[in-house]
């Protein structure tokens, strides 16, 4: 554990906390809070119960929630009588928890730099939020840094290779010829991990994590053709900067793909059914 830990704080030494990919998530997230509300917010709702039970949240527990996103995790946590703090990096973000959940007051901030004391929290939870940092180990030892001795961290992230429903936009963008902008970067390699369950264990045990588990959950997402799609239209994530980097045409044209390849997961009552595969991982600090 002495050996992951120095390791993890040599690495922090030496690398820049804030890279060009935390640069282009801040730039892409900018006023999509009310987008992701509409949209994807509904499905990454789906673990925050296995989320909150797995970093052990209950009455009392000071808890917090990163990458608060529009509030999920921190309403179900306020649900359970924890004592909830939050922090997202996008100003919109923060507001929108602020209106969901009026008793917290989340702070603007960003892994793996939060305004929060050593030893401060008995858990932290992060839910996908692991998929938006530059940094995922670094990100991971702030958060360990933040809780107390004893404490849970708790994470969840998406699987990759995606499953079919993951994938049902990017496919769509593919068959039209879109491609990732020139100006969006990639997680740079030695920041990387496997995200399967290996891959994500072995990243919280380099942390500095103890008794780290990790779990696969695999669900069917339900939704309207259109608001599916609206999400990636209205530019959320990086498949909206590729469905986005066409122009009218380039969209039109996915569009017509997405219509096509919808047929796969429609229902007869006109629903996709959209399977999805996220990993949950925990550890003790």
């Amino acid at each position: 554990m002495t050996g992951a830990t120095e390791a993890t704080e040599a690495t922090e030494a030496t690398v820049p906390a804030i890279t060009s990919f935390d640069h282009a998530e801040r730039l892409i997230w900018s006023g999509k809070a009310e987008a992701y509300a509409d949209t994807y917010a509904h499905l990454c709702a789906h673990l925050v119960p296995a989320l909150l039970d797995a970093a052990e949240v209950g009455p009392g527990t000071r808890v917090l929630d990163v990458g608060c996103g529009t509030g999920t995790v921190t309403a179900a946590a306020v649900a359970r009588g924890a004592s909830v703090y939050a922090a997202d990096a996008d100003p919109g973000m923060a507001a929108a928890t602020r209106r969901a959940v009026p008793g917290v007051t989340p702070h603007v901030a960003r892994l793996p730099e939060l305004p929060y004391p050593d030893d401060m929290f008995d858990a932290a939870v992060g839910n996908f939020v692991l998929n938006h940092v530059g940094r995922p180990l670094a990100a991971l030892a702030e958060l360990r840094r933040i809780t107390r001795p004893g404490g849970r961290v708790a994470v969840t992230i998406w699987r990759s290779p995606g499953a079919p429903g993951q994938t049902l936009i990017g496919r769509a963008a593919q068959a039209a010829g879109l491609t990732r902008p020139t100006w969006l970067p990639a997680l740079a390699p030695q920041d990387d991990f496997p995200r399967t369950p290996e891959g994500l264990t072995a990243l919280l045990d380099t942390a500095g994590l103890l008794g780290t588990e990790c779990s696969e959950t695999a669900w069917e997402h339900r939704c309207d053709p259109d608001t599916w799609w609206a999400g990636a239209e209205r530019g959320i994530g990086a498949i909206g900067q590729v469905l986005n980097s066409g122009g009218a045409e380039g969209m039109a044209a996915a569009r017509r793909a997405y219509d096509d390849l919808c047929a796969e997961f429609r229902t007869r009552e006109g629903l996709l059914v959209l399977p999805h595969v996220a990993l949950l991982a925990a550890g003790t600090v």
